[in-house]
């Protein structure tokens, strides 16, 4: 990754807008999601120490994103999005504006035309972002209410989350290539199994233990994890034989896991391709129990799981190329 990143802002009074460039060290569809996903946009979007509190987002055209900006001191300040065109991975428009807590529009403040495009190359991603205003009055009136101070800010926080979770998907897998694999779960002592399993095989972690606490929490309203969940295992990799991989993980009961013996091994298939994962996964899960839909995934994956009909325990995990 780049220890340097450009960053450009612009003021262009004559037109009444604002240009601003931000690159970021991770590929698209990382960087997309984290715009348009409010689970992650409620981790950036705000500058320190203010928050993000997403109340209702429907990203289509003609949906709305209402959220509220959350100040230290108990201030809460409510905004709509009108998004008015998507082009997914690629770009989108749409209109914001202050609003009351059900959404309706307070004229007093001006408004802004989103334009944003997103422009890939290789593992970065350069966002253009173009403000529009209706007159000059406006853009001043933003500028004057910190506006560039806060975004920029709320970029730091985004380069922050996106290097994280860009770093956790490389550890994951390094590529997507067809794999096999055996997935443990335990009730919190997966690295004392490990440990045994590595001396009794003679060989190493792949990529280290990853815990809990390596992580950052999926909302800023999620509750603290205790300190003993921090240290608990959120993957580990080790080859036993023939090129086959144990995985495990801890589920702790303290984020809702009940395990017993016979639903905490599954067998992990790695398709080569998002299409054959689709198949797969469709195929050999009908006439079973689906306990989580394929679905992309905070580590870069398109990932699913499922109890078949004869009652063994399955997941399906793509991999895209980075």
């Amino acid at each position: 990754m780049k220890s340097s990143l450009l960053l450009n802002f612009t003021a262009d009074k004559v037109n009444n807008k604002i240009f601003v460039e931000r690159e970021f060290a991770a590929p698209v569809d990382l960087v997309w999601d984290a715009w348009t996903k409010p689970e992650i946009l409620d981790l950036w979007w705000a500058p320190r120490p203010w928050k993000t509190k997403t109340k209702s987002m429907n990203f289509v055209p003609g949906g709305t994103w209402l959220y509220s900006m959350l100040g230290p001191q108990g201030e809460e300040h409510f905004c709509r999005a009108d998004y008015k065109t998507i082009d997914a991975h690629k770009g989108y428009t749409g209109l914001d504006a202050f609003c009351d807590p059900e959404g309706n529009i307070i004229d007093a403040f001006p408004r802004t035309d989103w334009d944003v495009q997103f422009a890939s190359k290789e593992e970065q991603t350069m966002v253009h972002v173009t403000l529009s205003y209706a007159k000059l009055e406006d853009l001043e009136s933003i500028i004057q209410m910190g506006f560039k101070e806060g975004f920029l800010a709320a970029m730091e926080n985004l380069d922050e989350f996106i290097r994280a979770q860009f770093q956790l998907r490389l550890d994951k897998k390094p590529n997507n290539e067809t794999r096999v694999s055996t997935y443990v779960n335990f009730p919190g002592n997966t690295e004392d199994a490990f440990s045994f399993y590595r001396k009794v095989f003679r060989t190493e972690f792949v990529n280290g233990l990853q815990r809990f606490g390596d992580i950052p929490a999926s909302t800023e309203d999620a509750p603290p994890l205790a300190d003993h969940v921090k240290k608990m295992i959120l993957h580990v990799e080790l080859p036993l034989l023939g090129n086959h991989v144990l995985m495990g993980t801890d589920a702790p009961k303290e984020m809702g896991f009940t395990l017993t013996q016979g639903n905490n091994m599954h067998i992990s298939l790695e398709p080569d391709s998002r299409d054959e994962a689709t198949r797969i996964f469709t195929e050999l899960s009908e006439g079973g129990t689906i306990t989580m839909p394929l679905q992309d995934m905070f580590w870069g994956a398109y990932y699913g799981s499922f109890t078949d009909r004869f009652g063994i325990n399955w997941m399906v995990n793509h991999q895209p190329k980075h």
